[in-house]
């Protein structure tokens, strides 16, 4: 395992230098659920929801989160994202709904963090809209799924 980049060599938090690193085109795809009462699910296939169309509202603030990155979490950089795509997939089978966001740049530094993050804001925002009608739902399995770009090159997860 490598050094943690983000700690100096007095272990205080730094933002790393990127400005002498190559733009390159780089990529990442991010995932992950909210699983929900099957009546919840139901509400928001047949469009009912008095919020309106949830799914709609959840793929904009998906983008705009992955947009807003830099200004969430410490130590990122605002990179010049170039396309921001989420797809929200209805699963009856499991009573949820699985969230995928794919990022792309021309940068210096990778888009991975863009992409966990419009992943997150998107099934986050799926909770707040049906929150009146199901405390209960959970969000889990967000990870990484693939990043291309950069030093490192390819990684992709192995199936599980």
């Amino acid at each position: 395992m490598s050094k943690l980049t983000h700690l100096n060599r007095n272990g205080e938090a730094h933002m790393v230098d990127v400005g002498g690193k190559p733009v390159t085109e780089r990529e990442a795809v991010a995932e992950g659920r909210i699983h929900m009462q099957p009546e919840t699910l139901a509400l928001i296939l047949q469009g009912g929801h008095k919020k309106g169309d949830v799914l709609a509202i959840a793929r904009v603030a998906g983008i705009m989160g992955a947009k807003k990155t830099a200004e969430l979490i410490p130590l990122c950089h605002p990179i010049p994202v170039t396309a921001i795509g989420v797809e929200l997939t209805p699963d009856e089978k499991l009573s949820a709904v699985q969230c995928r966001a794919r990022v792309h740049t021309q940068a210096q530094t990778g888009v991975e963090m863009e992409a966990l993050m419009a992943v997150e804001i998107a099934l986050l925002t799926i909770y707040d809209m049906c929150k009146s009608t199901d405390r209960g739902m959970e969000i889990t399995a967000i990870r990484l799924v693939s990043k291309t770009g950069g030093k490192s090159g390819a990684w992709i997860r192995e199936k599980s």
